[in-house]
């Protein structure tokens, strides 16, 4: 602590500059956590410790992005300061820090006059102080009044609260009476499916038993047509045997005892007959039982037959939907590895590219420093030589002065009388030759400068007459005072020429006549250059690595050059007017504009155009007025290689961005194409032939980034004024139909989607531009072009591409809580499940923005990214049990949820019924939480898809069309924009 290591009575007056930073820098972390720089500033400033320009950029710097960083910062501008700049430091946290001031000092805060330093006067000082003590007493008030509304705040918080409990009380109570009764149902069903099961066996013994009835019958009816037959034969044989024997007995014949021997036989066999029926009627008993007991056992295989086929077509339906799932992995599978395969093709491509680029900067980076080293060596040589140059004309200039001082001292003592006399007696030729003084180059000489007095003011004379002695010394005056600013004009020189090698050797050889010829050098002007130097460029260039920065008359820029290109290759100067201004300075087709800054209304603008388009860029250049600066880079080789793709008609311009359109346009004459509103298009020419207010765009496959039907579409501020239009006769409409008492259909199909610009102001689309002087007061009114207008017909959006399966997210959301459990019921889906997380994690990952939602408020169980992430790993759907609000906290870490919004009308809400009273919800909550959910989806930064009421007709239909849905929407790109909420 600093009060242990200083003592009390430290006199820090009388501590030097070194042990004064030593304290400082020894708790330079706890000042640098505790003090906001924007309050000791005004301190500082008085004190003059610190500049408005420090200001300025301890509180506006980018780089300095938090209050550590900008303390950090003061802290080192009040180092320069030195024992003032630690003084003010200190008595600055005396007045706003004084706790901060007692750890660091180890001393109590006092506000007697005696222990500050006398930086600021003390009427001076005691004015700050007041008004630090009354703003202290306002922020004090402020607070105050800040505390009350919070209390108020607070207690009706904790009404809200009681009353939610009594709610939850009673929600409890009909969740466990719902419960109760959900069992006694579940035990109800389970009893009516043992019933259904029973009496299915029933019916199959049943029919088992009639089956064996019949087949009994049928060989019942075989025997008795055997008995049948048997009793026939038997009563014809006693009818033969009854017939034989009366004719017998009628007729006697010698034969008799023969014929008595035949019936004896017959007899026999008839009695043998008679033996043998009992014993056949046994063996027909018997083997119509062995037939019942057959049939018997073919019911049993039939019925285990069944069982088995049965078993059989269960077995074959899993193998069907394995079948089903293993072919969608398997699609999945490829579709993964071809994407995988392009993008390793693209970063092949980007490195090859990387490591070409690489090589052609090292290669220029070598020469750029073999160069340098060679000028700097020249340099040295040529200064040196300056050097002697410069002496020798100091000591010619001396000497002619000196001489001319003579011969002026001996022609002003003969008189001007004696003069005029002797000229008179003596002929023309005897008169002193006047010689020319400095004489100076007629271009530089100024009007006023001819019209002088050559009597009075003779300084530079032209004039026959002699010069004036007040003339002669102050020529003697000026000469002195310009010979010593003359080394600084050369060296100044020096920056825009540099040594030719080629004319170094006929320099030197021509040096000693030059030398020789010194005693004229009055008759140069100063602007001259040596003659072995050379002009390599125009004054105005100034070379930055390898962009050129080239300052001319920027007048009708449009007129002087014409540019091709875009957003995707650059913007290019294609056509340079012979005899203009943009050709005088040497500006040459196949350079690469990068930045233009030109003076508009008084104030400096600068416009970025490396990325811009190729309508940015040519209404950037239109704007220009007067001097311009003009930013170039030389990149001829890929100049010639887009001239050579408009040539052969592989693009028309080069520009090439996506936009996602936020209105619905009907197809016109010319081609022009028909859009829907979310529709994406690919523009490919911001300024195509002939028109001036169209853009030439193709809708993309939803798939696939392939160009589909193209044509031209209105450019963003056609478009903004068609929106507008389209958004007044809609209100128009609204208002008409009132007045009329008439209902107005819903529009199955949207027309518009309201997107604002929001806090930037002008067209996200367009070129950068930016004043200079960006951090005074008036540089919140940009300059782009219609910037009032905030409406976005477009916006800009970037295709991804989620490798696993995408979360998905039905709405409204309180259906989409009746419906995330039969959903995540099917194979491939699972319902996210919150986390318990204890009061250190929950901190932490909510300072990470990893927590998508709290069960409960306040509670430990939440939903967060993790457990999302850890469903999406297994390769399946995660049901989001959420509402919108996670959907921008899971784009920020690159996962992009699958949102289907279900919409409702009073017919859609009846079918459901049964199940919102389960839930305890009705059909007027389902359609208000609608209504309120569906106008937030167009401030969400990625496209929806939307479920027509009409299109389904129960649970089962809806869950249906939901599966295939989302297994379309897969499939697709995800294109996102930038978010402008």
């Amino acid at each position: 602590m600093a009060e242990d290591c200083v003592p009390e009575d430290l006199d820090l007056k009388g501590m030097g500059e070194e042990e004064l930073w030593e304290l400082i820098n020894d708790n330079r972390h706890r000042i640098s956590l505790g003090v906001r720089p924007c309050i000791l500033i005004p301190y500082l400033r008085q004190a003059r410790v610190l500049s408005e320009m420090d200001e300025d950029e301890i509180l506006s710097c980018h780089n300095l992005t938090n209050r550590c960083m900008r303390t950090s910062h003061m802290l080192d501008l009040l180092r320069t300061q030195g024992k003032n700049g630690g003084m003010a430091l200190l008595e600055s946290l005396m007045i706003h820090y004084p706790a901060l001031y007692t750890q660091v000092t180890g001393r109590k805060p006092s506000t007697e006059p005696s222990r500050f330093s006398g930086l600021i006067k003390y009427s001076e000082l005691t004015e700050y102080l007041v008004r630090a003590v009354t703003g202290m007493q306002k922020e004090l008030q402020e607070a105050r009044n800040e505390a009350s509304k919070l209390r108020a705040h607070c207690a009706s918080l904790e009404a809200d609260i009681s009353q939610m409990m009594e709610q939850e009380m009673k929600s409890r109570t009909l969740r466990t009476d719902n419960e109760r009764i959900q069992r006694h149902l579940c035990s109800l069903q389970r009893e009516v499916t043992k019933l259904k099961d029973e009496k299915c066996d029933l019916y199959i013994r049943y029919t088992a038993a009639i089956e064996e009835k019949s087949a009994v019958n049928g060989r019942l009816h075989e025997l008795n047509l055997q008995v049948y037959q048997l009793q026939t034969e038997l009563q014809n044989a006693q009818a033969e045997n009854e017939f034989q024997r009366q004719r017998s007995l009628k007729s006697v014949c010698p034969e008799s005892p023969q014929l008595q021997d035949e019936v004896r036989s017959l007899r026999c066999q008839l009695a043998k007959a008679e033996k043998l029926d009992p014993a056949r009627q046994d063996i027909l008993a018997q083997d119509l039982a062995e037939a019942i007991d057959s049939q018997v056992e073919l019911a049993e295989q039939l019925r285990s037959y069944r069982e088995e086929n049965e078993q059989l077509l269960r077995d074959k339906k899993k193998l069907l939907d394995q079948n089903e799932s293993l072919s969608l992995q398997v699609q999945q599978l490829t579709q993964d590895c071809k994407m995988h395969q392009q993008k390793s093709a693209v970063i092949q491509n980007q490195m090859k590219a990387l490591q070409a680029e690489r090589d052609q900067a090292y290669q220029s980076r070598d020469e750029a420093q073999a160069m340098i080293a060679h000028v700097l060596a020249e340099k040295d040589t040529l200064r040196c030589q300056l050097v002697e140059l410069q002496e020798k004309v100091f000591s010619l200039q001396t000497k002619c002065s000196s001489t001319e001082l003579h011969q002026s001292s001996e022609e002003t003592e003969g008189g001007w009388d004696s003069l005029s006399s002797s000229s008179d007696e003596c002929p023309v030729s005897s008169r002193r030759r006047l010689c020319r003084m400095d004489a100076i180059n007629p271009s530089m000489v100024s009007c006023s400068s001819e019209c002088e007095d050559g009597a009075t003011c003779s300084m530079r004379s032209r004039n026959a007459e002699p010069p004036s002695p007040d003339s002669l010394r102050r020529r003697k005056e000026i000469l002195y005072a310009e010979s010593s600013s003359e080394a600084a004009e050369t060296d100044s020189l020096l920056d825009d020429f540099v040594l030719l090698p080629s004319m170094v050797n006929k320099s030197m050889q021509t040096f000693g006549l030059s030398s020789r010829r010194r005693s004229s050098s009055h008759s140069l002007s100063r602007s001259s250059v040596p003659p072995f130097l050379m002009r390599s460029r125009p004054k105005a260039i100034r070379v930055s690595g390898r962009v050129l920065s080239i300052s001319f008359q920027g007048e009708a820029l449009l007129s002087q050059l014409a540019v091709v290109g875009g957003n995707k290759t650059g913007v290019f100067v294609h056509q340079v007017t012979e005899g203009s201004a943009a050709h005088t300075v040497g500006i040459s087709p196949g350079a690469q504009i990068v930045e233009v800054k030109y003076e508009k209304n008084q104030k400096a603008l600068r416009m970025v155009l490396e990325d811009s388009t190729l309508e940015e860029a040519m209404w950037a250049l239109g704007q220009v007025a007067g001097i311009c600066h003009l930013s170039l880079r030389p990149r001829q080789d890929d100049y010639e290689a887009l001239l050579q793709q408009l040539q052969s008609s592989e693009t028309s311009s080069g520009d090439s961005f996506y936009v996602r359109v936020n209105m619905s346009l009907p197809a016109g004459p010319g081609g022009t194409l028909a859009v829907s509103c979310n529709d994406i298009l690919h523009v490919t020419n911001t300024r195509p032939a002939g028109t001036e207010d169209s853009w030439h765009a193709s809708h993309v496959h939803p798939c696939q980034q392939l160009d589909l039907q193209s044509g031209t579409v209105p450019n963003y501020y056609r478009a903004q004024r068609l929106l507008i239009r389209a958004i007044e006769d809609m209100s128009f409409e609204a208002k008409k139909s009132e007045k009329g008492e008439r209902v107005m259909t819903q529009n199955t199909q949207k027309t518009v989607r309201i997107v604002s610009t929001g806090r930037q102001g002008r067209n996200p689309l367009w070129v950068s531009v930016e004043e200079e002087k960006s951090a005074s007061a008036e540089s919140n009114a940009t300059s782009a072009p219609k910037s009032c207008v905030t409406l976005m017909p477009y916006t800009l959006v970037t295709p991804r591409y989620p490798p696993v399966c995408r979360p998905v997210l039905l709405l409204p959301s309180v259906l989409g809580r009746i419906l995330d459990k039969k959903l995540a019921s099917w194979q491939g889906f699972q319902l996210c499940e919150p986390e318990m997380l204890s009061s250190s994690e929950h901190a932490a990952q909510l300072q990470r923005s990893e927590i998508l939602e709290e069960v409960e408020q306040g509670g430990s169980r939440c939903y967060t990214l993790q457990s999302v992430e850890k469903v999406m790993k297994k390769g399946i759907h995660c049901v989001l049990p959420l509402g919108l609000d996670c959907v921008r906290r899971l784009q920020r870490s690159e996962i992009f949820p699958i949102i289907i919004f279900i919409g409702q009308s009073a017919r859609s809400a009846r079918k459901l019924r049964s199940k919102l009273h389960r839930h305890s919800q009705t059909e007027e909550q389902l359609l208000a939480c609608s209504r309120s959910e569906e106008p937030l989806l167009d401030k969400l930064p990625c496209l929806y898809h939307s479920v027509d009421p009409e299109s389904w007709c129960d649970q089962t239909s809806l869950l249906t069309s939901l599966r295939t849905i989302i297994w379309e929407e897969q499939k697709k790109i995800v294109w996102v924009e930038p978010d402008l909420w």
